[in-house]
C-alpha cells in the first residue's frame, strides 16, 4: 500500500475540500471563538470548576472510560483558551461531516447551520464546565461521524460503531445526536426511489451501528471496571445503567414524552421570549409549508412509505430525542444534557433548502426561514452573553465575600493556620440583597444561573486556596453532623453579623446562613 506524505494528503485535501465543508469549518469556528471569548480569555471557574484546576478525567465510576484520553490532549489542567479552540476545531469538524451527511450544498444554510451549532445556550453551559470542553465537542464530533461513516461508506456501520463508542464513553448525553441523525438517515431513504429490499438494507446499516456501538461501550466498560478494581458510582443514578433502569414502560414512556414537550415549550431555553419563540413557530410553519406543497407537487402521497413515516416519525422522535431517559430514567437532565434539541431547527433549515426549489412562493419562504433563522441565532447569542455575564458577576461577588470572610478568619483571636474549621458552606441569602437580575434568562442554565459560586464548605476552600493563596482545613460534611444540633451553633447569627465566627472545644465554627 502507497502511504502518502503529509505534503501530499494536504494536496489532496486542497483538490478535494468542498466548498461548503471550507465554509462549514471557517464559520463555525470564527463564529464559535467570537462568541465564546468571554470564557475563553478569561479564568472563571463555577462550582465544579474548582474542584478541577487540575484534574485527571477519569470518569469511569459515570461509565465514561475515554474521557481522560479526550481531555489529556489539552492536558488535565483547566487551560480555557486551549480547551476552547480545540473544541471549536472538534465543532467546525462536525459541522463539515453534518453538512455532507443532511447534503446541505447552499452557502446560506450551511452558515445558518453553523450558527446554531455554536449559539445554542447548551453549548453555553458546557463552556461553564470548560475542564471538559474539549472532550465534549470530540464525543460530539464522533457521534456525527458515527453516522456520515454508516451512509458513505461500504462497511461504514462497522467504524461508525467505533466511533458511537468511544462518543458515548466520553459523554453518554451525546448519544441522541447519533440517534436522530440516523432516523434522518432513515426517513432519507425512505423517501428515495428503489427497489424495497435495498433500502431495507441501507436502513439497517443505522441499526447495526447503534448496536455495535452501544454493546462496543458496554463491553469495555465492564473490562474498564474490573481493571481498576470499581464500580459504577451512583452520580446520576449511574448504578442503575440499563434499560428502564427498572422503572415500568409505560411510566418511562410517559416521563419521556413529559419531558419533551415541557423543555421544547417551557424549558426556557428554546423559547425564552417572544422573539425566539416566533422564530422557531415560523420555522415549524414554513417547514409544514413546504411539506404540503411538496406533497401536491410529487406522488409522495401514493407510497405506502409515507403514511408509515407520518405515523412513527411524530412518536419515534421524543423518544430518540430522550433516549437517556429510558436507559437511566432517574437521572437528572440538566442542560449540558440537551444539545440534541439544536438538530431540530437546523433540520427545518435543510428540509427547506432541499425541497423548497422550484415550488411556488419558493422566494418568499426561503427569505421567510433565513429571517426566522437569524433571529433564533441572534437570541442564543444574547442569552450566551446575559449568562455569561451573570458567572462573571458570581466570581466577582464570590471574591469580595471571600476576602472579607478570610480576613475575619485570620483576625479571630486563637485562629491558627491548620485549625480545624466547621461550615455549611452556602451563603445566606437574608444576609446579603439578591443581584440576579439575569435569574429569568439563565434558570435552566446549568453552571450559569445563581449568585454564589459556594455550595460547600469545599468550595471555600478551593476557592481561597486557588484565588486568595490561603490554605484552609474545612472539616469533610460527615464529621460535622454534630454541630448542625449543637445549641451554640445554632445561637450563633449568620456571617458577617458579629458572633458568626467562634471558637469551640478548638474548632472554628462559622455560621454562613441562619437556616435550622
Amino acid at each position: 500500500m502507497y502511504m502518502k506524505s503529509p505534503s501530499e494528503i494536504l494536496v489532496y485535501l486542497k483538490q478535494n475540500m468542498k466548498k461548503e465543508w471550507k465554509i462549514a469549518f471557517i464559520s463555525t469556528f470564527l463564529i464559535g471563538v467570537l462568541l465564546h471569548a468571554p470564557m475563553m480569555i478569561r479564568d472563571i471557574p463555577n462550582h465544579d470548576g474548582l474542584d478541577s484546576m487540575h484534574f485527571s478525567q477519569n470518569m469511569i465510576v459515570s461509565g465514561r472510560w475515554f474521557l481522560s484520553v479526550a481531555c489529556g490532549i489539552s492536558s488535565y489542567y483547566t487551560l480555557p483558551w486551549l480547551i476552547g479552540i480545540l473544541a471549536m476545531i472538534y465543532l467546525g469538524l462536525a459541522s463539515v461531516f453534518l453538512v455532507d451527511f443532511l447534503e446541505v450544498k447552499d452557502t446560506m444554510s450551511v452558515v445558518l447551520i453553523s450558527g446554531l451549532l455554536v449559539s445554542f445556550p447548551a453549548l453555553a453551559s458546557t463552556f461553564a464546565y470548560v475542564f471538559t470542553m474539549d472532550g465534549y465537542m470530540m464525543a460530539v464530533l464522533l457521534a456525527v461521524l458515527a453516522v456520515w461513516l454508516t451512509k458513505n461508506k461500504r462497511m461504514g456501520f462497522v467504524p461508525g460503531a467505533v466511533c458511537l463508542a468511544l462518543s458515548i464513553a466520553i459523554y453518554q448525553a451525546y448519544l441522541p445526536i447519533a440517534v436522530i441523525l440516523s432516523i434522518y438517515g432513515v426517513l432519507m431513504i425512505a423517501m428515495d426511489k428503489g427497489e424495497v429490499k435495498e433500502k431495507l438494507l441501507n436502513m439497517l446499516r443505522y441499526l447495526y451501528m447503534g448496536l455495535l456501538g452501544c454493546i462496543g461501550y458496554y463491553v469495555i466498560l465492564q473490562i474498564m471496571l474490573k481493571l481498576q478494581h470499581t464500580e459504577i458510582g451512583t452520580y446520576q443514578e449511574g448504578s442503575s445503567l440499563g434499560l428502564l433502569g427498572g422503572m415500568g414502560l409505560l411510566e418511562c414512556i410517559k416521563n419521556i414524552y413529559v419531558d419533551f414537550f415541557a423543555f421544547t415549550i417551557n424549558g426556557n431555553v428554546l423559547m425564552n421570549n417572544v422573539f425566539s419563540a416566533t422564530a422557531l413557530v415560523g420555522l415549524g410553519l414554513v417547514t409544514f409549508a413546504t411539506l404540503i406543497r411538496l406533497i401536491a407537487y410529487t406522488d409522495w402521497w401514493k407510497s405506502p412509505w409515507f403514511y408509515v413515516i407520518a405515523i412513527l416519525l411524530p412518536i419515534s422522535l421524543p423518544v430518540a430525542t430522550n433516549i437517556m431517559l429510558l436507559i437511566l430514567p432517574g437521572v437528572t437532565y440538566h442542560l449540558l444534557m440537551r444539545y440534541q434539541w439544536v438538530l431540530y431547527p437546523i433540520l427545518m433549515i435543510v428540509f427547506v433548502a432541499k425541497h423548497n426549489k422550484g415550488l411556488l412562493g419558493e422566494k418568499r419562504r426561503e427569505w421567510f426561514i433565513v429571517l426566522c433563522a437569524i433571529e433564533l441565532i441572534w437570541n442564543f447569542v444574547v442569552t450566551d452573553q446575559i449568562a455569561y455575564s451573570n458567572l462573571q458577576k458570581k466570581y466577582e461577588k464570590t471574591y469580595a465575600y471571600c476576602v472579607r470572610l478570610l480576613d475575619r478568619i485570620e483576625q479571630t483571636e486563637g485562629y491558627y493556620k491548620g485549625m480545624p474549621i466547621a461550615m455549611i458552606g452556602v451563603v445566606g441569602d437574608d444576609s446579603y440583597p439578591e443581584t440576579d437580575i439575569t435569574e429569568k434568562v439563565t434558570d435552566n442554565l446549568i453552571g450559569m444561573n445563581g449568585e454564589w459560586l459556594l455550595y460547600t464548605g469545599n468550595n471555600y476552600e478551593l476557592f481561597m486556596k486557588h484565588y486568595l493563596g490561603a490554605t484552609l482545613n474545612i472539616l469533610p460534611p460527615d464529621s460535622m453532623e454534630e454541630m448542625y444540633y449543637d445549641e451554640r451553633y445554632r445561637a450563633m447569627e449568620s456571617f458577617p453579623a458579629q458572633g458568626s465566627i467562634q471558637i469551640i472545644d478548638g474548632v472554628m465554627y462559622i455560621k454562613t446562613e441562619n437556616k435550622e
